[in-house]
């Protein structure tokens, strides 16, 4: 299995020149303007382009950013609770800034502002600087050329996967076509084309965005593989690298190649393509531009941030994601102000808010044609139902329609096996042959899932020998090395309706000193705690339950009688992790935490597959913790062969 980094190199071998820094001037203040400016905190708009900023003033310094928050975007405000004059709080999730230090407060330990550098001119006026590379896209340009009806043709697969026809090469973007992503959470809403599979034979080039499951599908590769392993496939040179789990999957696929950013990477005399890396998540999400005969094609996949918010514009076809509800938030939370109505009118209110962004990233893109995409997917599993119900999605149509009312730009929501043919388009917009739908009687929206061989893949952990140690509680959380953090974690492993499981693991973990206490210590910490909770679509009992030991583990022979109430957050299966966070819990399934701790993956299984349910109390989430197991877990898994001889 080679995994291939090109550095610079082309698909064809070619050498790319690098990508030189600039500096672009966002704000200029004039001296009257900055004879003005208050101590502390003040905000600042360039009149000229509408663009906002807040710039901190002290004795000893000036400290300056964009007034956009780096989670997802929204503008800051004055923190009335702040008494220093120190902070601003995001309007859309309530994150806050200290701008004199440019590091998040809420969550603690997360995001550092990107911060502008802020100069003097000759005429003692203030500067706001931004240093950027050059838009790399820019780099030898090309003039668009004619294209002949059908050279281009890009046809939806489903989800985030297209087919383009480029010439006379075949590209494929991320491939998830059968089986589940996120343990057993997510499932394909749309059915395939009937074939998909020779489509993905015949590609000569894939492109796979990022590590999650829903873009990068083993079991869809492995079908690939049967036939072709040598397939050339491309993803960017991400921090946690896209395939670090290969060679354990059992995937036999040996042309991977791990390219730059920035860089064009040649495949022939017409086609090249780029990837390009998120703003905020560079350690793991992508996004790609392609360009055929100077035509672009731009790809934003579910970058929040793609390329620090510096895109082309003007290319010929967009496509992004826009459905929102890849989180368990706030579905799977209960407690306090997470009441069902009050979770109703948040979901509404951020669908509405992610439309109205993408709606107006489009309008400042400018694209020729845009293709909402990459959010088909259905929480079909009969023990999701309440997540099915509650996690409503934007409508593709919705989104196009505002956007049809903003702007000139074409819009299509694809069908699966629809084709758009970019040179008809691009001639002509009302031709009808641009775009070609299904026959008529195709099936379109799946109406039914394979659930068994995949279940029985997450069961089969349950009874493994590792669980029959106590033990393996310490080696695991050694091995995950998360230590130095003041949080107390309490962990239930449940039944499929997070009931405990029995036989099942019930204990606390001391991250602060990595020990497993017996009840909870006495000082002051945030708390995550396991316990048995009501069904999600019922009210949460408000009585401290009193936890039991499922069974004994070391230094875990009492738990605390009781427990404060708490409030939920997120689903996972089959264990429950009851994280009180200053009383937070969060519970998951035994099945995918066992399946999860036994192959050493990361916990997007849990966190985003909707396999755990939460409550939390402050409303605070720890980013330390959940970047560090959803992320930065060690690239090989536990040496359980070894604990086993150790332990049995």
């Amino acid at each position: 299995m080679d995994i291939e980094r090109r550095g610079e190199n082309s698909p064809s071998g070619a050498t790319r020149p690098g990508i030189e820094q600039t500096t672009e001037i966002l704000l200029c203040l004039s001296p009257a303007e900055v004879a003005n400016l208050k101590e502390g905190i003040n905000f600042v708009r360039n009149k000229s382009t509408g663009k906002d900023y807040i710039l901190y003033k002290s004795k000893s310094h000036l400290r300056a950013c964009k007034n956009m928050c780096k989670h997802q975007g929204g503008l800051f405000i004055k923190d009335i609770e702040d008494l220093d004059g120190r902070s601003v709080r995001c309007t859309k999730h309530n994150w806050k800034l200290d701008v004199s230090t440019m590091k998040y407060i809420n969550p603690p330990g997360s995001f550092c502002q990107d911060e502008l550098v802020v100069e003097k001119n000759e005429e003692n006026g203030l500067l706001f600087l931004e240093l950027n590379p050059p838009n790399p896209w820019d780099s030898e340009p090309r003039s668009p050329e004619d294209l002949a009806f059908g050279e281009v043709q890009i046809t939806y697969l489903t989800h985030a996967c297209m087919d383009l026809r480029l010439g006379d090469k075949r590209m494929v973007f991320d491939p998830w076509l059968i089986g589940p992503a996120f343990a057993r959470g997510w499932w394909l809403l749309h059915e395939p084309p009937s074939d998909w599979l020779e489509r993905l034979y015949q590609a000569d080039l894939i492109y796979i965005s990022h590590m999650h499951s829903d873009h990068l599908s083993y079991p869809t590769l492995k079908k690939v593989a049967g036939r072709r392993p040598d397939i050339p496939i491309y993803v960017g040179n991400t921090e946690r690298p896209v395939f670090w789990n290969l060679k354990r999957s059992g995937v036999q696929l040996t042309n991977i190649n791990v390219v730059p950013f920035g860089i064009w990477q040649q495949v022939d005399k017409n086609l090249r393509f780029m990837i390009l890396m998120d703003g905020v998540h560079p350690e793991m999400d992508t996004c790609i531009i392609v360009e055929y005969k100077g035509h672009k094609i731009l790809n934003t996949v579910d970058c929040t941030r793609p390329n620090g918010g510096r895109l082309p514009m003007k290319v010929d076809l967009m496509m992004s994601d826009f459905a929102g509800g890849a989180s368990g938030f706030p579905m799977t939370f209960s407690g306090g102000k997470f009441t069902e109505e009050w979770k109703a009118q948040f979901i509404k209110t951020e669908r509405k808010k992610l439309l109205n962004y993408k709606a107006r990233l489009v309008k400042d893109l400018q694209p020729r044609i845009y293709c909402p995409f990459a959010g088909y997917f259905v929480e079909s599993h009969p023990s999701d139902k309440y997540i099915k119900e509650t996690n409503i999605k934007n409508d593709p149509n919705e989104l196009n329609n505002l956007i049809k009312k903003n702007s000139d730009v074409l819009t299509w929501t694809p069908r699966p096996g629809a084709t758009l043919d970019l040179g008809r388009m691009l001639k002509d917009p009302t031709d009808r042959k641009g775009i070609i739908e299904p026959p008529e009687g195709t099936k379109i929206y799946k109406d039914s899932w394979d659930f068994g061989p995949y279940l029985r893949i997450l069961n089969a952990a349950v009874g493994d020998e590792i669980f029959r140690h106590s033990c393996w509680i310490k080696e695991y959380f050694t091995w995950a090395g998360f230590k130095d953090y003041n949080l107390v974690v309490r962990m239930i492993e449940t039944d499929e309706d997070f009931n405990p499981f029995p036989g099942g693991y019930d204990y606390l973990v001391d991250f602060l000193d990595l020990s497993f206490p017996k009840e909870r210590p006495s000082r002051e910490h945030p708390y995550e705690e396991g316990s048995v909770l009501n069904p999600p679509n019922t009210s949460a009992s408000t009585a401290s339950p009193t936890p039991k030991i499922h069974r004994s583990c070391p230094d875990l022979a009492q738990l605390p009688p009781t427990l404060p109430s708490f409030r939920f957050t997120r689903v996972n299966h089959l264990l429950d992790i009851i994280t009180w966070i200053s009383k937070s819990l969060i519970r998951s399934r035994v099945d995918v935490i066992r399946h999860v701790v036994k192959h050493g993956l990361l916990w997007d299984d849990l966190y985003i597959g909707f396999q755990t349910r939460l409550q939390r109390d402050p409303d605070v989430y720890h980013h330390l913790f959940w970047n560090h197991f959803q992320i930065k877990l060690p690239l090989t898994p536990p040496n359980w062969k070894s604990f086993l001889m150790y332990c049995g």
